[in-house]
């Protein structure tokens, strides 16, 4: 055969009675951006029509071969193993008739392959629900970076990455090993996995996707039939065979990695679907599972998390009844055991204390810290143990558990249940039955709902709600497995008929579920087809033109030809996010004046944080625009978008929200080189500058010249910063009081506020969270509380068992209330620290990313080694010890402290408030 005909990879197709959606997996390989493949259909002898579809396709493309296994050999090794022998490329891939390939993922595995010469290439699966057309990744953390593995041994976790479908193979490594799947057997990629991994010298790991594993809303697979006792024998029975092989072919010392692999991974399903089974079924799955699991070594168990331990130490001493309650707090973090014994200083699962060592071993939750948890991240249960309906109500009976005591007489509780935006809120008398038990009943009129004008077709689950002293908390309820299915059609308005399904989730948590569907008129109006699609894309344009920024900027231009109100100002600061930053103290400032100021606050979202006396107004609405239109004053603290020209006659203050470390404005590269027209904007948004709250000489010099700022400059230092300047205060005094009440700081801890930036390139992934807190609080958690504060571009959440030692502020829309609370700062490169300074307090940065972040895109303008005010840490060991040491530390950078303070709070004076109002109020001329 001439090498032209040799083609680079064979993708073999496995079928068996998929007429249907062959076609679709077979074009996603012709498709490729690799051309020189071949397509080997494997069909296991299907009975429907799939040998004339795959004959046609056969016929329609010279790269594609049909093969047909005599009989159906009832998996998927067989006809796998068929497409091997016949295969003539040097590279092979499997690929299942109902999943297909991403269009470059031939292409760029071989390239990979080629490159590195190893003995297979994996990369990424994406994961496709049908029925919510969302998609997910199989185990990203795998597929982070492209890298050569020399031997699993150098990287064991990869034991988890058990597809066969994922990964591109050296024809030769599979044949020259004999390497075969396993017929006979269900889950034959993960022994056919273990020995490619156990056999390769090397393997290249890449991080993009490379097959699309599609997954049905009814998939009768194999993997899906969890619920039949063979399938968990089927996966016990694979563990085995894979043991031996380790043990026949001298890789005995990986039985340990595959054992965790089996116990995170396939063990683990199981254990997530117990609360879902029937006794009879628990005790068979105990019987099946409990010799094998006699076999992993105690080590191997260590290393899971305290959940899974409790729930197989339950199964192993067959604890059954207990188990399934504890199954429901696997991934659960915040959910808690119903019941938690205390015995000397030691704190077990249950409702009774262990008598033996090995229980008091795998039943201690010391760690969790129950006790020295606040409301906000303790650890709660809600258990419906009745759940009737009458019509269209729906009524429930709620048992609560609180081993942690976290709920108090002064507790507000409420159900609540959304469907479209506000939710419908019941409230709940919690009465108390026995120590840390307390149940309840609501009642829940389907019909009082809200849904929205055209209806919803969605699920939704009811939550319970909690709440003291600000603090708040939603769970969800969980609903018995075995509970009744209810039905019920609701009128929300006059046309607005919706058939309702109430059920208990078969999944996850198993949550009480409550279901809308549209039925007649307001069915109708949902798309059927692409006449409807069409119809509503111009339905949409249209909208857009009325209500969207066409139509506001139409309003806006008409009402800003109007005179101007002499006594209206609209603030805004943080975006509309809070009450906060220096608009708030400057508007303070006018009240106390008792100016004849009538001002408007916009807001965004939560408006909790804005005193009950404040007008205000959604930002962005018809209304907002109005507002700004007739104003005379604009205060603002981020810049006020771009959709709106400053009239004629309006003056607009800029407060901005920090000083700069990294680059802004101009210097940013990506703004430098974007296009006149983006540039243009830019330039007419701070054009509409009238002035400038300056803080420091060096504030002028980097950021005054970066936004090509013309406004007149106020050196007055930031409003915000003076009750930062004037700490010391009893105003400040008893704000910081209320802030640690709020917080539940017990009065003799300390208290640490760590404020990090956000990260360019990774906003919202809680990638800026840079400190190990569960490495950190052996350390401090005896005289510190960390309040964690992420900028409102990321996110964080705390994990229960660190409730004991951290605190969430991001509740409080003015970070000055965190600031004026804490003993000290932590933070990294974040504008914050040049406000902190005002208050003379340690500060204290964590810069294990500094070579990163100061080598992104946009650049710093200083050297952070050059001014840092404190100590530069990369380490938990370091950090503790810095903290430990804070008097000594602050001693031994007082001069740089002096030199930063200088350098960055010049004008600071703790009267910025009244220059403010003095020089653009008062002082200012204005028509």
């Amino acid at each position: 055969m001439p090498t032209s005909d040799v083609p680079d990879v064979s993708v073999v197709v496995i079928v068996y009675n998929d007429e249907e959606r062959l076609p679709r997996a077979v074009r996603s390989i012709l498709d490729q951006t690799l051309n020189n493949l071949e397509v080997i259909i494997a069909d296991d002898c299907s009975t429907d029509g799939t040998e004339r579809v795959a004959r046609s396709l056969e016929a329609s493309d010279p790269r594609v071969r049909y093969v047909r296994l005599e009989q159906n050999s009832g998996g998927c090794s067989a006809p796998r193993n068929r497409g091997i022998a016949v295969a003539r490329a040097p590279h092979i891939m499997f690929l299942d008739s109902d999943d297909e390939l991403p269009r470059h993922a031939c292409k760029s595995l071989l390239l990979v392959a080629e490159e590195t010469g190893v003995d297979f290439v994996t990369g990424e699966v994406t994961r496709l629900f049908e029925e919510s057309n969302t998609t997910g990744l199989w185990y990203p953390h795998l597929f982070t970076e492209k890298r050569v593995v020399n031997g699993i041994a150098e990287r064991p976790e990869y034991f988890f990455d058990h597809l066969s479908t994922n990964k591109l193979y050296r024809t030769s490594f599979i044949r020259d090993n004999a390497l075969t799947f396993p017929e006979g057997i269900h889950y034959e990629d993960q022994l056919f996995s273990a020995q490619a991994f156990s056999l390769a010298e090397t393997f290249a790991v890449v991080p993009w996707s490379v097959y699309t594993w599609r997954l049905a809303p009814e998939s009768v697979s194999i993997s899906s039939s969890r619920h039949k006792i063979q399938n968990v024998a089927d996966r016990i029975g694979v563990a085995r065979l894979i043991d031996t092989w380790f043990e026949e072919n001298g890789r005995g010392e990986l039985r340990a990695e595959k054992d965790y692999k089996f116990l995170r991974h396939d063990f683990r399903l199981y254990l997530g679907d117990l609360p879902f089974r029937d006794t009879d079924w628990v005790a068979e799955f105990a019987d099946v599972v409990n010799p094998y699991l006699d076999e992993i070594s105690d080590e191997t168990y260590a290393r899971l998390s305290r959940e899974e331990r409790i729930c197989i130490h339950l199964l192993r001493t067959g604890r059954l009844d207990e188990l399934q309650v504890a199954a429901r707090q696997l991934g659960r973090p915040q959910l808690a055991p119903r019941f938690a014994t205390e015995e000397g200083e030691a704190t077990y699962w249950g409702a009774v204390a262990p008598t033996d060592d090995t229980s008091r071993a795998a039943l201690d939750i010391s760690e969790w810290y129950m006790r020295e948890q606040v409301l906000a991240t303790g650890r709660i249960r809600h258990e419906l143990t009745s759940v009737t309906m009458r019509g269209p109500v729906l009524h429930l009976e709620i048992h609560t558990y609180d081993p942690a005591g976290l709920i108090t007489e002064d507790t507000q509780a409420s159900v609540k249940l959304a469907a479209h935006k506000t939710p419908l809120t019941v409230p709940l008398t919690l009465h108390p039955e026995g120590d840390g038990q307390y149940v309840s009943k609501a009642a829940l009129d389907l019909r009082k709902v809200p849904v929205g004008k055209v209806g919803v077709a969605t699920r939704r689950h009811p939550v319970v709600a909690l709440e003291r002293d600000g603090a708040r908390r939603t769970d969800i309820l969980l609903a018995q497995h075995d509970q009744p299915d209810f039905r019920a059609t609701v009128t929300y308005h006059t046309f607005g008929i919706h058939h309702l399904r109430v059920r208990a989730e078969q999944k996850g948590a198993g949550r009480l579920e409550v279901t809308w569907q549209r039925s007649g008129v307001l069915k109708s109006l949902e798309p059927l087809g692409p006449y409807a699609r069409k119809a509503k894309g111009k339905v949409g344009k249209v909208r857009k033109i009325l209500v969207g920024n066409e139509g506001k900027a139409t309003a806006y231009d008409a009402v800003s030809k109007l005179p101007r109100k002499r006594s209206l100002a609209v603030f805004e600061a943080l975006e509309g996010r809070g009450y906060a930053d220096s608009p708030r103290y400057i508007y303070e400032e006018l009240k106390r004046r008792n100016l004849p100021i009538d001002v408007v606050w916009s807001y965004s979202g939560d408006r909790s944080s804005f005193p009950e006396d404040v007008t205000l107004v959604r930002r962005g609405s018809f209304a907002y625009g109005r507002a700004l239109a007739r104003a005379t004053y604009w205060v603002d603290s981020h810049n006020l978008p771009y959709l709106y020209p400053k009239p004629k006659g309006t003056r607009y203050l800029q407060t901005w929200h920090g000083q700069t470390f990294k680059a802004m404005g101009f210097d940013v590269p990506s703004l430098r080189g974007a296009s006149d027209i983006e540039k243009g904007r830019f330039r007419a948004a701070v054009g509409r500058w009238d002035a400038l709250v300056c803080p420091s000489a060096e504030f002028e010099r980097t950021f005054v010249p970066a936004f090509e700022v013309s406004a007149d400059l106020i050196r007055s230092g930031y409003p915000r910063n003076d009750v930062l300047v004037r700490w010391a205060e009893p105003e400040q005094q008893a704000r910081a009081a209320e802030v640690r009440e709020a917080l539940n700081i017990p009065a003799d801890k300390k208290v640490l506020l760590y404020a990090p930036t956000f990260r360019d390139a990774a906003r919202r992934t809680g990638q800026s969270v840079r400190v190990d807190f569960e490495a950190l609080a052996p350390h401090l958690s005896d005289e510190w509380i960390i309040v964690v504060r992420t900028h409102p571009y990321d996110r964080f959440k705390i994990a229960p068992e660190l409730g004991h030692f951290l605190r969430d502020g991001s509740s409080f829309a003015d970070i000055n209330d965190v600031m004026l609370a804490s003993d000290a700062v932590l933070t990294d490169y974040s504008s914050l620290m040049f406000d902190y300074a005002n208050t003379g307090r340690p500060i204290v940065l964590y810069t294990d990313d500094y070579e990163a972040y100061k080598g992104g895109d946009r650049g710093t303008y200083y050297d952070l080694e050059d001014i840092a005010p404190g100590p530069m840490v990369t380490t938990t060991e370091d950090l503790a010890a810095v903290v430990r040491d804070l008097e000594g530390t602050q001693e031994r950078h007082a001069q740089r402290y002096a030199r930063f303070q200088e350098m960055f709070c010049s004008y600071e004076t703790g009267h910025a408030s009244k220059m403010v109002v003095d020089a653009f109020f008062e002082g200012g001329t204005h028509e």
